[in-house]
């Protein structure tokens, strides 16, 4: 399998539709409130009773920003209060060891990962003891070998903060750059010089990461070619281990920030196209290859070599290398995911202070799977991370008949199929070069609250 994506602007436009991510399935909007916090403890009994427990992933989301910024699709907490950190620090102290009583001492943390505002909150000290503290109640790896990953701040990181991140053992760090251009950044409110990115990537190196992740963002207000162009060159300059090319989504209905933007300084669907164009143009020339859903990495990055051993994974944190991990996931609105089963935190501040205090899990709703759920959900694994489907394989392991019951789906894989996107027989699903920028509306194909999406 190669790591190549053809460009085809017509059926891009064609298949032009809002479309999900996939990092999980079902999707966050099948969530009900029927799931408790008594469900989520007896998943975990019950995945902690499996013949082999699968290893853990931890992901931390601490959501305070100190301003607006029309990029974020997650839950913030925007100001400078100080004491509603600190409290919200407590409280996840309170959650860490909840949540460490439910699973055994001996499951490995393989993937931890922080995010949200992170660090451009906590002062050193608070990162050390928020690591101590989750070392306390989980089995953390000792040898640099697990996906230990922090998004980084450049606003409020010095190269003594990148140390002691590295100290604490975390090997990857995430920048969000979006856009170097000055005035899309004044445009989205995000202000970030080169050389403040440039010093924190050059301390992360000094410190020995092992991974670096620079996010940019197309489509932004006041973008163009020619200064996309210049963000691209700036970003090669840097040589960092992964790029991460978002399609920036205008929904001001569901993101009240993006309410402030100009519609009238928005690139045009053309111009967003080509610059979409223009990056995969120039990277792929640089060196860097096309993974799948918006990420590019290096040909020897441990993402690319688990794409090439067959043990890729999609998650919430994007792809990994650590396939089959129970997800636990911390903080207000986070997400965990254990077995085939999904939980949410609320997203209220104030109740997640109060369930803590009152020594219950901050859980208000979930997703309890079936099994037609699972099925769909490891076919959109499959086809996310290797572009392929083996039918004879999973008909084997599921004992349905691929055509039969996909029967539905069929019809609409053959108008991909006639459109070159795909290649279908009864033995497999190819998805072919042009296809791999639309894996979205493939993976749409199967999924069964696609209505959901508008």
């Amino acid at each position: 399998m190669g790591n190549k994506a053809v460009f085809d602007s017509e059926l891009i436009e064609k298949y032009d539709s809002l479309g999900r991510r996939y990092t999980s399935y079902p999707p966050a909007t099948q969530f009900s409130d029927q799931i408790i916090a008594s469900d989520y403890q007896n998943w975990s009994r019950d995945s902690n009773e499996e013949p082999i427990p699968r290893p853990l992933s931890l992901s931390v989301h601490i959501p305070f920003c100190d301003t607006v910024c029309q990029c974020g699709t997650y839950k913030k907490v925007i100001g400078q209060n100080r004491e509603c950190l600190i409290e919200y620090i407590d409280d996840l102290y309170l959650e860490i060891g909840l949540q460490g009583k439910l699973f055994d001492r001996d499951r490995i943390v393989q993937q931890l990962h922080w995010s949200g505002g992170t660090i451009a909150f906590l002062e050193d000290h608070q990162i050390e003891r928020l690591a101590g503290c989750i070392d306390q109640h989980f089995q953390l790896r000792s040898d640099d070998k697990g996906e230990y990953s922090i998004e980084i701040d450049t606003h409020t990181s010095s190269s003594t903060t990148i140390r002691l991140l590295r100290d604490l053992g975390f090997n990857r760090i995430s920048l969000g750059v979006y856009d170097f251009d000055p005035n899309v950044q004044k445009a989205i409110n995000r202000i970030q010089s080169i050389e403040d990115t440039h010093s924190i990537i050059k301390a992360a190196r000094k410190s020995d990461f092992k991974t670096i992740n620079l996010e940019l963002i197309y489509g932004l207000p006041l973008q163009t070619i020619k200064s996309f162009t210049s963000t691209l060159e700036t970003l090669i300059e840097f040589n960092p281990d992964r790029i991460t090319l978002y399609n920036y989504a205008y929904l001001p209905s569901r993101l009240s920030p993006q309410r402030q933007a100009n519609t009238d300084d928005l690139p045009s669907a053309k111009e967003k196209l080509e610059i979409l164009q223009l990056s995969i143009d120039r990277l792929s020339k640089t060196g860097y290859v096309y993974l799948g859903m918006d990420q590019f990495v290096r040909p020897f990055d441990d993402l690319s070599i688990a794409q090439r051993r067959g043990s890729l994974h999609r998650s919430f944190q994007g792809y990994s290398a650590h396939p089959d991990c129970d997800s636990i996931a911390l903080g207000i609105s986070a997400i965990s995911n254990i077995g085939n089963h999904y939980s949410q935190n609320t997203t209220d501040l104030k109740h997640y202070h109060n369930e803590l205090t009152q020594n219950r899990l901050p859980i208000y709703r979930g997703y309890k799977t079936d099994q037609d759920d699972v099925m769909r959900q490891e076919i959109i694994q499959q086809l996310t991370c290797y572009y392929y489907l083996d039918i004879p394989a999973f008909e084997s392991h599921w004992e349905v008949n691929f055509m039969t019951y996909f029967s539905n789906e069929q019809k609409q894989l053959k108008v991909m199929e006639k459109d070159k996107l795909l290649e279908l027989t009864e033995k497999s699903i190819t998805v072919l070069e042009v296809g791999r920028l639309l894996m979205r509306n493939i993976c749409m194909v199967f999924d069964r609250y696609k209505n959901s999406l508008t």
